[in-house]
């Protein structure tokens, strides 16, 4: 079926607001990183993360008065999309909308807080209000709760391709007639605890800049932030295709995952590829399927500027890719390492009239998948 995206809302490092935040892209502007250390090891680590600024227009809601960074993101993001779409949703309008909320990390940081607490002051100390945010569908009861919403609400768990896959879960979802938009997002907070696992896995670099295609790869920058995407039926960007990927065993195996999805796509007519580059074993991956399938498309991966996001970066390359399409601009793709014969964005701000646009989502825990964006006339 033909499904469109109706509006896009996003919370990032540079901030949020899909315009802003894509204006500064494509003037090449860079986040500030921070450190995040913990009291029980000495190593800090940098990280990408949102400023106080991006979620202040949160609504003044009692579920978010002790609500999880993610949820609050994820609010932001959310209502920012509806609102690009000119939606507000009523109680009729309401029951028509599905959410569909993609994650990768979520629980896990609130479950570490909450054992913490009582580890270092016993049971009687840890609070029970932050109990409920260790559990993943957290961020998604928030938002529906926020909008209204008292339908179909599910939580997609995986890595840096949930978004994609929660996509292609509203798309079936769309199937109902009873169904007018599925809202989709995904959200993710930094933790120091994720930055070590990273490093001890040789993913993690100590400090930016994320240098895209380099070899040997020389690791990512966490981040947090969120992504949402209004999917209905009606909207100036039609989502072709997606394809739900696949999954391999080691990163060797990577490259023959990510072709077999950009087989499945028929990338041949590409003008734009959005990929998931970060500074790891991905960007090979990625590199040589782009090279045999589509060698002439122009290349953007926007984790190079905002940092590795996991469970939103794959909503915030459709948010790439959409805007590329919408604006004919493309932001440079700083400090990247390219191969030789890869048309990688590196101007000032490329410019261009393009048609259609690759989404390539290849993630840290060995999940692929990808979609194909149009613009329509």
């Amino acid at each position: 079926m033909s499904l469109r995206i109706g509006g896009m809302g996003w919370v990032t490092p540079l901030g949020s607001g899909v315009p802003a935040v894509w204006q500064r892209l494509v003037r090449g502007e860079e986040p500030t990183p921070e450190p995040i250390s913990s009291p029980i090891h000495e190593r800090a680590y940098q990280i990408y993360r949102v400023p106080a600024a991006a979620t202040a227009g949160a609504p003044a809601h009692p579920r978010l008065r002790r609500s999880s960074a993610i949820s609050r993101f994820a609010v932001v993001a959310g209502l920012a999309a509806l609102d690009d779409a000119g939606l507000k949703l009523d109680a009729a309008s309401a029951e028509r909308t599905a959410i569909v909320f993609a994650i990768s990390n979520g629980g896990v940081i609130y479950t570490k807080r909450f054992y913490h607490e009582v580890v270092e002051s016993g049971a009687q100390a840890a609070s029970p209000l932050l109990f409920p945010e260790t559990v993943f569908n957290a961020p998604a009861s928030h938002l529906a709760a926020i909008l209204g919403i008292t339908g179909a609400s599910y939580t997609l768990v995986g890595d840096g391709a949930v978004g994609l896959l929660a996509l292609k879960m509203a798309e079936d979802l769309m199937l109902s007639p009873g169904l007018d938009r599925c809202l989709v997002v995904g959200s993710e907070e930094a933790d120091w605890l994720l930055c070590d696992a990273y490093r001890r896995w040789r993913l993690l670099r100590e400090a930016p800049p994320v240098e895209p295609f380099a070899a040997p790869p020389r690791g990512m920058i966490l981040s947090e932030g969120a992504g949402a995407v209004v999917v209905s039926r009606d909207g100036p960007i039609e989502i072709e295709r997606i394809d739900a990927g696949c999954n391999f065993q080691h990163q060797s195996e990577a490259a023959e995952c990510v072709g077999r999805v950009f087989r499945a796509l028929e990338p041949s007519d590409a003008d734009l590829i959005i990929a998931s580059a970060n500074g790891t074993f991905v960007d090979r991956a990625e590199a040589a399927s782009i090279s045999r399938h589509c060698p002439r498309a122009n290349i953007y991966a926007p984790k190079t500027v905002l940092g590795e996001s996991v469970g939103a970066g794959s909503l915030w390359q459709v948010i790439a890719a959409t805007q590329a399409l919408r604006t004919g601009e493309l932001p440079p793709m700083l400090h990247q390492k390219a191969p030789a014969g890869l048309n990688v964005s590196s101007a000032a701000s490329e410019k261009g009239s393009w048609q259609r646009a690759l989404v390539s989502a290849c993630g840290l825990n060995q999940q692929v998948a990808g979609l194909c964006l149009k613009l329509l006339a």
